[in-house]
């Protein structure tokens, strides 16, 4: 594992975060403590809780219970409401009662990160911000970030009310987005990344398999031409010795406004997987033929 520098604050953050949520807790309590250890010994020192569930809340604080809790770094989303019928819920009584929910049952003293998910333009009052900062005045949340990929996180980052963006950045991102990470950093707010992976060749056969109908829905193309779009990063599924997502991974990682991406992994093989990506170097050539398959789909688009 690497690690880069958090923010303003001077601390080391693993290029890796593990998200942590109801879905890691699927294989059973053990399962997800297993991996959570598996991820503290591949040296990633950053979590985030998708929720503010009592169980994943608890089950979190257990296994990072036994380091220095000031080496690690915990991200708690807020907005969302506990459980898989999550409302959304930005106002102060929510938004507050989901980090002391968090904390009590995690016992980790405090939210590193408490991060907005995807607030809308007029969905957060000034009533809730006010009661945000009152709780990182009293030492319960260290910083406050927001996350999103829409036109509106333009707006948000632009208030200097928070310490750091969540944004979705793939080998595909356009102009705007690094533009809003530009931005961002010029704010000295710390960038985390997600979303970094479509598999595109997943979304190729989902398309193959539903052509266009014809007249009257019968008949049209039985053989569909695959376009320049589609095949433009077809050499993700043909580098050896490399699948596609950890390709997609380490090119997020050359980026270094990036300070960390957030990863999810519900099985130790597949983090074993993604923990050894920020070790490994790109091939020679490959960045360049991400360069050129970004102008291909952009020219196919």
């Amino acid at each position: 594992m690497r690690y880069r520098p958090f923010g303003m604050s001077g601390a080391a953050i693993s290029n890796l975060t593990l998200s942590f949520g109801l879905d890691s807790l699927a294989r059973g309590r053990e399962a997800a403590l297993h991996l959570l250890y598996s991820a503290l010994e591949a040296g990633v020192n950053a979590y985030r809780l998708e929720t503010a569930d009592p169980v994943a809340a608890e089950v979190l604080g257990e296994a990072l219970a036994h380091v220095d809790r000031k080496l690690v770094c915990v991200g708690l989303t807020l907005g969302l409401g506990a459980g898989r019928e999550a409302e959304r819920d930005f106002s102060a009584e929510g938004m507050t009662g989901a980090i002391d929910r968090a904390l009590h049952f995690s016992g980790l003293g405090w939210i590193d990160v408490a991060v907005l998910h995807e607030p809308g333009e007029h969905e957060l009052p000034q009533s809730s911000l006010n009661a945000l900062k009152a709780l990182r005045a009293t030492g319960r949340i260290k910083l406050l970030g927001v996350a999103g990929g829409d036109e509106v996180m333009d707006t948000y980052v632009s208030t200097g009310a928070f310490d750091v963006l969540l944004t979705p950045f793939d080998i595909n991102a356009d102009w705007r987005l690094r533009n809003r990470i530009r931005a961002a950093r010029e704010q000295d707010m710390a960038v985390f990344a997600y979303d970094y992976f479509t598999d595109r060749r997943a979304k190729a056969r989902g398309a193959e398999a539903a052509p266009k109908k014809g007249l009257f829905g019968f008949g049209g193309a039985k053989h569909p031409t695959r376009s320049g779009k589609n095949d433009a990063f077809g050499f993700l599924y043909r580098t050896p010795n490399w699948a596609a997502e950890a390709i997609c991974l380490s090119y997020v990682l050359t980026d270094p406004t990036i300070s960390s991406v957030i990863v999810r992994a519900n099985d130790v093989d597949r983090l074993n997987m993604l923990a050894a990506t920020p070790e490994r170097d790109l091939p020679p050539g490959l960045a360049a033929q991400i360069e050129m398959g970004r102008v291909t789909a952009s020219a196919a688009a």
